[in-house]
């Protein structure tokens, strides 16, 4: 029977406990992290906070020229996704400094389960989640 690597136990232990001693520094990135993004047309300007939620919206009045409030609409959800989009790369950079390489498939939802992480809330209902 072969003896176990227990350097390999080590270094695990070594990296949960190198998160542990970063977590108040991870936690204060995530809460400074703003997502953002313009729309195609740059008519449009969003921007989130570290969960998604919007923190504030431009809309250039020349969007107003020809009014299309459903058009309109379908820019800023647009334009809300891909500011979350932005946000959760960013909060995935912070939580791949933190976490150990060889837990984040934990983390990433690659049990056969949706990555909640980083799936859109509009996008739950389809995905069976």
């Amino acid at each position: 029977m072969d003896r176990p690597d227990w350097s390999i136990v080590r270094s695990m232990i070594d990296d949960l406990h190198r998160a542990r001693n970063n977590l108040a520094s991870s936690q204060q990135k995530i809460l400074k992290i703003k997502g953002e993004a313009w729309s195609e047309d740059r008519l449009v300007k969003v921007v989130v906070g570290p969960r998604g939620q919007l923190i504030d919206l431009e809309i250039d009045p020349r969007v107003f020229r020809n009014p299309n409030s459903k058009a309109l609409a379908n820019t800023i959800l647009a334009t809300v996704r891909a500011a979350v989009d932005d946000a959760q790369r960013q909060s995935r950079e912070v939580r791949d400094e933190l976490i150990p390489k060889d837990l984040r498939a934990l983390a990433e939802g690659r049990q056969g389960n949706p990555d909640l992480l980083t799936l859109h809330d509009c996008d739950l209902e389809d995905s069976g989640a």
